[in-house]
């Protein structure tokens, strides 16, 4: 028999058939917490239904509806206070510097209100609304009932007894449809609120609800938004009164939902009726069929298994999720991974804001931390996803943001610290803060600007374009003003520092062993940012043939900032200073940020700096949130250890740190996690960063076989892989724009160089069979 006939047997043998379940959330009782109700979004709007058989309730939300405004968060005596700060921090007197910050150095203004600002301008991200259905007289028996959400289609269902609904929110039309069916004759009442700042009436066969969001300021006007139900229907009574729509003696009916803000839009009345009327002069047929082609152009990109399909436990989501922590899923897991790139396309798009940290979903008026975005982790790991999971275009919504950051940027760099170009602290938000956050002890870390930048070169890395780079170059080389003009040497060795600064959200002991901090100079963590900053603005400046003096003082400076530091015992230091810090297992893991998402650390260049970096992973333990329990993941796999990355998973993957619409647990509810999480995945069986693609760098044994097909390399290339007992079988690169890449797997190295559009299958071992070009 042909060989390729038997690989591909076996191929067939080891995946087996398509399982109808394989991308699919599903269970068989209504959603009893917010949490175990099923997301929609097309990267707009987004809906979540309970599936309540008689007292349905749609949690409705719109990305850009915000309370707040933009503000003066500057503060007079920030700059005048500074030298003294500084001098404090050169004496190793940290707790007067930080005493000192306390009265002096933090944002003017009452800043996020301490995780609540929805009233204040800091402003919060709020529910739009929800969509009440009440049914009269509906029951179900039990285990006629089922709900799900199905990946490859972007569709919600309910279906019990001769009842069923399907929910969607349109990628082609802009509106979100719920088709309600049944066999019996049904009356349906219909009506739409919010927790405050809303009215609702009826208005030209239409269910209307609109408000105005507070500014925080007085007399300043805040966002207005605008919500709209309309029906579709062939038989039984519709009647529009009061605030209520009734569906009388109906079996099949079509409402459409159509809703948008201020933020935008000069006319969010007039965009919101253009969309629904769009969406009402076509057919539900038409309007399904055009929402899953568009959102299929996105999703189908990458296909992942991670065992045979026929093997898939068949019980509801939740009780999946338990049982996977004492017998290996492999099946959950690849459904993770698609899950978190459905959440990823569902909650952004080109041209609109970036997924905060609920993604596009928030069920209450004051939602935890305000759903902003934390620039010390969170936002980041949102997007870490985008480029391997070959969704680049999601990417660029962070991108705008933060360009649309400079200008606040750079007041906060020239008022804060008298500096040059633009600076970003900790918190942000859609009136572009950038000032440090009211707490030094959190609030204090400048470098969040810095690490926006290595967004920008990372989509440049896995999407080469001059004209992109021209864009965006600008921002990083702000960014690396700022830093060479604030920078000050610490007196040990001379070393360049920030100061001050913090690690994120850790603090540690004084010398005298009773003393607690946080503020000091010179992080780790901002050390590999900014010389990761300055090599890579740098990088692009010889690259774009421009700024030759300026590339030079990067390249000096990086000569000048603090090297890594490996304490006695053997760990990455975390400060300077090997302080003892006040948690060892803090959930901040930030001094590894150049193991990952960094490339300065890796087992093949800096052996000895990844020993110190597994050493610190012992002593974080493999606790805390779910996103740190996510980003541990990304960890190991960048140490090559398949088997401690997927403990993580598993970790990650229980009831403590994922609710059972699969959504990450901070607790509460944070999207970070399920995104860092997936990027943990692709990590296990894909990596690039180091000039070279390394197939299953850090495969468990608990995935012997399997395939993923489209996922992304840096240089622009979509590479397929297809393994059978932990060992790669078949390779296909497919390089748009050509280019030449070097390949390793089990231990064997190849390079091939491909014309634009060509593509090339590999056979291993490479030793038994050349290499395929088409």
């Amino acid at each position: 028999m042909n060989r390729n006939l038997l690989l591909i047997l076996g191929i067939i043998a080891l995946t087996g058939c398509r399982s109808n379940k394989d991308l699919q959330l599903w269970y068989d009782s209504p959603a009893g917490i917010w949490e175990a109700t099923l997301p929609l979004g097309n990267g707009r709007l987004g809906m979540m239904p309970n599936g309540h058989p008689s007292e349905e309730n749609i949690v409705l939300n719109e990305i850009t509806l915000w309370s707040g405004s933009e503000q003066d968060a500057t503060n007079p005596t920030a700059s005048e206070y500074l030298p003294q700060i500084r001098q404090l921090l050169l004496e190793g007197r940290n707790d007067l510097a930080q005493e000192l910050m306390y009265e002096h150095f933090v944002c003017g203004g009452l800043g996020s209100g301490y995780g609540s600002g929805a009233d204040i301008p800091f402003g919060c991200y709020q529910v739009l609304g929800n969509l009440h259905l009440d049914f009269a007289g509906t029951e179900y028996k039990e285990g006629s009932y089922q709900r799900s959400l199905n990946l490859r289609k972007a569709l919600a269902r309910t279906e019990f007894e001769d009842h069923s609904r399907e929910y969607f929110t349109s990628f082609a039309h802009d509106v979100g449809i719920i088709r309600i069916k049944s066999k019996k004759k049904t009356h349906i009442v219909i009506h739409m609120d919010r927790p405050e700042r809303f009215t609702t009436a009826v208005e030209n066969e239409r269910l209307v609800m609109r408000g105005t969001m507070t500014s925080g300021v007085e007399g300043v006007q805040g966002i207005p938004y605008v919500a709209k139900v309309a029906v579709r229907s062939k038989k039984g009574n519709v009647v529009f009164a009061g605030d209520s729509i009734v569906l009388d003696g109906m079996k099949k009916a079509t409402l459409i939902l159509s809703a948008a803000t201020g933020y935008f839009s000069d006319d969010p009345e007039k965009h919101c009726d253009t969309l629904l009327q769009n969406a009402l002069d076509k057919r539900y047929k038409r309007l399904r069929k055009d929402h899953i082609r568009a959102y299929r152009r996105l999703f189908d990109r990458v296909s992942l298994q991670l065992g045979p399909v026929n093997d898939l436990p068949d019980i509801p989501t939740d009780e999946r999720l338990s049982a996977s922590g004492t017998k290996d899923d492999p099946g959950l897991d690849a459904l993770y991974y698609q899950y978190g790139r459905y959440l990823l396309i569902s909650s952004t798009r080109p041209g609109q804001l970036p997924p905060n940290l609920q993604g596009l979903w928030a069920n209450t008026v004051q939602t935890p931390w305000n759903g902003d975005y934390h620039l010390n982790i969170n936002l980041q790991m949102s997007h870490w996803l985008a480029e391997p999971g070959n969704l680049a275009e999601l990417h660029t919504p962070l991108i705008d943001f933060t360009r649309a950051l400079v200008p606040s940027g750079a007041t906060t760099a020239r008022s804060f610290y008298g500096a040059e170009g633009w600076t970003a602290h900790v918190i942000c938000n859609p009136w572009h803060f950038t000032a440090p956050g009211e707490y030094p002890s959190w609030g204090a870390t400048n470098t969040g600007g810095a690490w926006l930048c290595q967004h920008l070169w990372t989509h440049y890395m896995y999407n080469p374009n001059e004209k992109y780079l021209k864009e965006v170059y600008p921002v990083m080389k702000g960014a690396s003003e700022f830093f060479l003009s604030s920078m000050i040497r610490e007196p040990s060795h001379g070393w360049l520092v920030t100061a001050p600064t913090t690690s994120p959200e850790n603090a540690f002991y004084m010398p005298d062993g009773k003393t607690v901090v946080s503020v000091c100079m010179g992080s780790t963590m901002d050390n590999q940012l900014v010389r990761e900053l300055f090599t890579n603005t740098s990088l692009a400046a010889v690259i774009l043939g421009i700024d030759s003096v300026f590339c030079e003082q990067l390249q000096e400076a990086v000569q000048d900032l603090p090297p890594h530091r490996i304490s006695p015992e053997g760990y990455l230091q975390e400060w300077l200073e090997d302080y003892r810090e006040t948690d060892p297992h803090h959930r901040h893991v930030s001094h590894l940020y150049g193991l990952h998402p960094g490339v300065q650390i890796t087992p093949s260049a800096t052996p000895e700096l990844a020993r110190a970096c597994e050493k610190t992973l012992e002593r974080r333990g493999d606790g805390g949130t779910g996103w740190s329990r996510a980003w541990k993941i990304n960890f190991w796999a960048r140490l090559h250890n398949g088997e401690r990355a997927y403990k993580l998973l598993k970790n990650l993957l229980s009831p403590e740190s994922t609710y059972p619409n699969l959504f990450c647990a901070h607790p509460p509810f944070q999207i970070d996690g399920n995104f860092g999480g997936a990027s943990g995945i692709g990590e296990m069986l894909l990596q690039s960063h180091e000039g070279f693609i390394n197939l299953l760098p850090a495969i468990p044994g608990a995935w012997p076989g399997g395939f993923f097909q489209g996922m992304k390399v840096q240089g622009n290339a979509e590479i397929s892989c297809w393994w059978k007992k932990s060992t790669v079988r078949k390779v296909v690169l497919n390089a748009p724009e050509g280019g030449t890449f070097t390949i390793a797997a089990n231990g064997e190295q190849t390079t091939v160089t491909l014309s634009p559009g060509e593509k090339i299958r590999l056979r291993f071992p490479l030793k038994k069979k050349k290499a395929e070009q088409e």
